[in-house]
C-alpha cells in the first residue's frame, strides 16, 4: 500500500504515516448522527481549553510546530481548533468523509488528507521533496513543493503533502465510495497516537456508514 523511500528515512527519522482505507463508506451530507457528534465535539472543546496556551500544551503541538518552523509557517491545525475552541465557529460542514476527518484532527491534531481511492493510480509511495515537484492542489492553483517537506505520491505524481495539503485530481467528492485517509506525523509523534487516531477516524466514517468494511489500517515508520 505504501512504500517509504530511503531518501525520507534519512531526511526525517522518526517520522511516520498512518494509512486508513475503507470501502463502501459513502459521503451523504448532512447526516444526524454525524451533525450529533460535531456538536458534542465543539461542546467538548470549547469546555476543555480556556486559552492559546492550553492548545500549545498539547502532546502534538510540539512535534508540529517544530516541522512547520522549519517552512516559516503555522500549524494550520492548529488555527482550526482555535477557531472553534476559542471563537466558538462551528466546525466546517463538508460531507461526512471529510467531517469525519475534521472531528478526528481536532481531536487529536495529528495531520490528515483524505483522497478518493478509485483515483489514485498505482501504489503509493511516502518520500522527501526535492523542490521541484508540482501539483495541484484543492483550490485549483499549481504549487511548487518545498525542499524538506513529507509527500505523498501516486503513479501520476502528487497527491499531498504537509505544508501545502491534499491535491484536487484525488480529493473527495459527493460521489466518493472508497476513501483514503494519510496521517502526517512527523518526528516525535508516537506511532501509538498515530493508531489511536485512525481507529477514532474509522469510528466517525461509521456514524454514517456503519457498514463500510476496513481494508487498511496500518502505520508506516521511518525508524
Amino acid at each position: 500500500m505504501l512504500e517509504v523511500t530511503d531518501a525520507l528515512r534519512k531526511a526525517l527519522p522518526g517520522a511516520a504515516m498512518g494509512i486508513l482505507v475503507m470501502r463502501r463508506a459513502g459521503n451523504p451530507a448532512g447526516h444526524p448522527e454525524v451533525a450529533e457528534r460535531i456538536e458534542q465535539l465543539e461542546g467538548e472543546l470549547r469546555g476543555r481549553f480556556a486559552d492559546r496556551n492550553a492548545l500549545r500544551a498539547l502532546p502534538a503541538m510540539a512535534a508540529y510546530e517544530a516541522y512547520y518552523k522549519r517552512f516559516r509557517k503555522t500549524y494550520h491545525v492548529l488555527l482550526q481548533l482555535e477557531s472553534v475552541a476559542l471563537k466558538g465557529k462551528p466546525i466546517p460542514r463538508a460531507g461526512a468523509l471529510v467531517e469525519a476527518m475534521f472531528m478526528a484532527e481536532l481531536k487529536s491534531l495529528l495531520l490528515t488528507a483524505g483522497h478518493d481511492l478509485e483515483a489514485i493510480r498505482g501504489p503509493l509511495r511516502l518520500d522527501v521533496a526535492r523542490g521541484g515537484e508540482r501539483y495541484v492542489m484543492l483550490n485549483g492553483q499549481e504549487q511548487q513543493l518545498k525542499p524538506g517537506d513529507m509527500m505523498v505520491a501516486d503513479a501520476d505524481g502528487v497527491i499531498s503533502c504537509v505544508v501545502y495539503g491534499p491535491d484536487r485530481r484525488t480529493r473527495i467528492t459527493p460521489q466518493t465510495r472508497d476513501v483514503l485517509y494519510a496521517v502526517y506525523a512527523p518526528p516525535g509523534i508516537p506511532e501509538d497516537a498515530v493508531r489511536q487516531h485512525l481507529q477514532d477516524l474509522q469510528a466517525n466514517v461509521r456514524l454514517a456508514a456503519p457498514a463500510a468494511q476496513v481494508e487498511v489500517l496500518n502505520v508506516y515508520g521511518t525508524g
